[in-house]
């Protein structure tokens, strides 16, 4: 069965197994509707069921059944949460998971390079494009910028203002 990101585990908070995650959706209360995950760090993975989420400092914070103490939950930071891609809440019209445009090829002029990650700090998107020559820069998700985006074909089409690369 095929999965989906919806989060990353980013560290521990407390000391009761809990983690503070990133979730990859600007739906409020995303994070509230998932029972069951699986977590998956480099290919180690465990299913899990999702005792208690809450919002901290405007950060999502999971409680998972079996994850008990701060030892438990550091083995566990850095983790992909997954669910069924039946699971999955459909992206509206002009919508994009950060998931799906992680390996995208960024087109300007010429080839730019391959989507490496998607880095949401509150403010505009970026996504980090890996360049041939092996540099990384960092390309505002911006429809002004992104002028077209073809998930289905991984391809994203850019205007690059003067100097970013």
């Amino acid at each position: 069965m095929a999965e989906v990101a919806v989060g990353k585990l980013i560290r521990t908070r407390g000391n009761r197994g809990e983690l503070v995650a990133e979730i990859y959706s600007s739906r409020p209360g995303r994070a509230d509707e998932l029972k069951e995950v699986t977590l998956d760090l480099d290919g180690r993975r465990r299913d899990v069921a999702v005792e208690r989420v809450w919002v901290h400092d405007g950060r999502t914070v999971f409680k998972f059944a079996g994850i008990d103490s701060i030892g438990q939950a550091e083995e566990w930071a850095g983790a992909d949460v997954l669910v069924p891609e039946a699971g999955r809440v459909r992206a509206g019209v002009g919508e994009f998971f950060h998931a799906d445009l992680i390996g995208c090829a960024v087109i300007g002029e010429r080839p730019i390079g391959v989507v490496k990650a998607v880095e949401d700090y509150g403010a505009t998107p970026l996504l980090n494009v890996e360049m041939p020559d092996g540099r990384e820069i960092l390309i505002p998700l911006a429809w002004s910028i992104c002028r077209e985006i073809d998930v289905a074909a991984k391809t994203i089409r850019v205007e690059l203002p003067e100097g970013l690369v």
